[in-house]
C-alpha cells in the first residue's frame, strides 16, 4: 500500500486540506464502509435469530483487539477496548493502588485529562500531586527524578505533548520508573498511528490511545494496554456480564438454560478485557477502529513515520523560510506528526487560523502552560501538495495579500 492510494481512502481531501488529525481525524473509506456493513446487520438481522445476531456482533467488536495488540506489541489479552483515552486513564486512576500521602508526578504541558482523574483522587483520597515542570517546551527525564520520594507511587505522562508536539524519551522515563518501582502510565493519543510504540521494547504498565485522532477512527472507540505482569497488583473493578468467563456452550445456549440464577459466584476473565465497560458495547465504533487498524499495519508503521517526519521537515523548511518562529523540536527523536508555529502573539496566530480556515485549510489554535500557537498536523494521508497549500496561504497572510480563497483541488 503507497501513499498515494492511501490518500484515496479519504475522500475529504477532495475538497479540502486536512492537517488536523490531532483534533478529531477523518475516516478512511474502509473504516466507513465497514460501520456501514455493521449497520446494515443492525437494520437486517442477517443470522437465524437475534441471539446469533448479537453473538456476530461480538465477534465483529472482538476483532479490534488482536489489532491494538498487533499495533503496539502486546498480547490480545492485555487489550481493553474503551470509549477513549480519558476513559483509559480513568481506569487507571481506579485501578492501581493508591493510598493518602502517595504521590503522582504529572507534566505541566499535559492536556486537561491527563490531571483529571489524579486531581480527584488528591481531593477524594488525600494523594499529593507534583508537577513537573518544562523547559522552553520539552520534559526531561531528570525533572522527573528529581521530583521523586520515597513515597512516589506512578508517574502519568503523554508520550507526546498536544499543544506544540514535544515527543519525550519515553524510553528513559520507563528505565526510570522501573528502577524507583514506579507506575507507568502513558496517553498515547498524539502518538500512536504517526510514530510506533513498542510496549516490549519500553515497558509501561499502562497504555491509553483513543482511535478518533492519528488513528483515523472517530467513532468513540480506543484501547488500553495493562501490563500482565501488573494486573495481579490491581484493584479490579465492578465488571459486567461479558466480563464474566464464557459459559460452556456460549451465552447463547446458557441464556436457554432453565437452572441459571443471578445471584452465584462468578468467575471473571483473565486479562484486560475485564477492564471494558461489560455490557452493550459500542460495535461500531470498535468494527470502524478495527478497519482502521488494518490499514496501518498494512502500510507499515515504520514507513508511516518516515513519510511523517519528513513532511514536518518540509513544513519547518517551509516556516523557516517565511520567517516564522516553530515551537516544535526539529530532532525526530523529539517529535511526532505535529508541529506547532506562532506569529508572535496569540492574536496574529489566530487570525491566521481563521484565514486557513477560510481557505479550506483545516489546522488548529492550542496553548497550555505558556506555549503551543498553531497546531498543523502531518499525517500518512498527507502529501507535499498540502503542505505547499499551507504555506501558501501563510505566506499571503504574512504579506497581507489576501484575495478571495482558491478553490481546493
Amino acid at each position: 500500500m503507497n501513499f498515494e492510494s492511501i490518500r484515496e481512502e479519504f475522500p475529504a481531501l477532495l475538497e479540502k486540506t486536512f492537517l488536523d488529525a490531532a483534533c478529531v481525524s477523518i475516516a478512511p473509506r474502509s473504516a466507513v464502509a465497514a460501520v456501514d456493513e455493521f449497520l446494515h446487520r443492525a437494520a437486517y438481522c442477517p443470522e437465524p435469530s437475534a441471539t446469533l445476531n448479537h453473538i456476530a456482533m461480538d465477534e465483529l467488536r472482538a476483532a479490534a483487539r488482536p489489532l491494538a495488540a498487533q499495533m503496539i506489541n502486546a498480547q490480545e489479552d492485555e487489550i481493553a477496548l474503551v470509549e477513549s483515552t480519558s476513559q483509559g486513564l480513568a481506569i487507571a486512576s481506579q485501578a492501581v493502588p493508591l493510598s493518602a500521602g502517595d504521590r503522582v508526578l504529572v507534566a505541566a504541558p499535559e492536556f486537561m485529562e491527563v490531571a483529571i482523574p489524579w486531581c480527584q483522587l488528591r481531593d477524594r483520597a488525600g494523594i499529593e500531586l507534583a508537577v513537573v515542570p518544562h523547559r522552553n517546551g520539552k520534559l526531561l527525564v531528570d525533572d522527573f527524578a528529581a521530583l521523586m520520594t520515597d513515597r512516589t507511587r506512578l508517574v502519568v505522562v503523554s508520550s507526546v505533548q498536544w499543544s506544540h508536539g514535544f515527543r519525550l524519551d519515553l524510553a528513559a522515563l520507563s528505565a526510570l520508573c522501573r528502577e524507583r518501582g514506579v507506575w507507568l502510565v502513558v496517553d498515547a493519543i498524539q502518538q500512536l498511528g504517526a510514530v510506533p510504540i513498542d510496549v516490549q521494547k519500553i515497558p509501561m504498565d499502562f497504555l491509553a490511545c483513543g482511535g478518533h485522532k492519528w488513528l483515523n477512527a472517530p467513532f468513540g472507540c480506543g484501547f488500553l494496554y495493562i501490563r500482565r505482569e501488573r494486573m495481579s497488583e490491581l484493584q479490579p473493578p465492578m465488571a459486567g456480564y461479558l466480563a464474566v468467563e464464557t459459559p460452556e456452550g456460549g451465552w447463547g445456549n446458557y441464556f436457554q438454560t432453565p437452572s441459571i440464577q443471578p445471584v452465584r459466584d462468578y468467575r471473571f476473565v483473565e486479562g484486560a478485557r475485564r477492564y471494558e465497560a461489560g455490557g452493550t458495547a459500542n460495535y461500531p465504533g470498535a468494527i470502524g477502529l478495527a478497519a482502521s487498524l488494518r490499514m496501518f499495519l498494512e502500510a507499515g508503521q515504520d514507513r508511516i513515520a518516515e513519510h511523517v517526519w519528513t513532511l514536518g521537515e518540509k513544513l519547518m523548511a517551509g516556516l523557516d523560510t517565511l520567517g516564522i518562529s516553530v515551537s516544535t523540536p526539529r530532532e525526530r527523536s523529539e517529535r511526532a506528526g505535529i508541529v506547532t508555529f506562532t506569529l508572535g502573539s496569540p492574536e496574529r496566530n489566530a487570525a491566521l487560523v481563521e484565514h486557513l480556515l477560510a481557505r479550506r485549510v483545516l489546522v488548529s489554535l492550542r496553548y497550555t502552560a505558556g506555549i503551543g500557537g498553531v497546531r498543523v498536523a502531518c499525517h500518512l494521508f498527507n502529501n507535499d501538495s498540502d503542505i505547499g497549500r499551507l504555506l501558501e496561504a501563510t505566506g499571503e497572510f504574512q504579506r497581507g495579500t489576501v484575495g478571495s480563497p482558491a478553490p481546493c483541488p
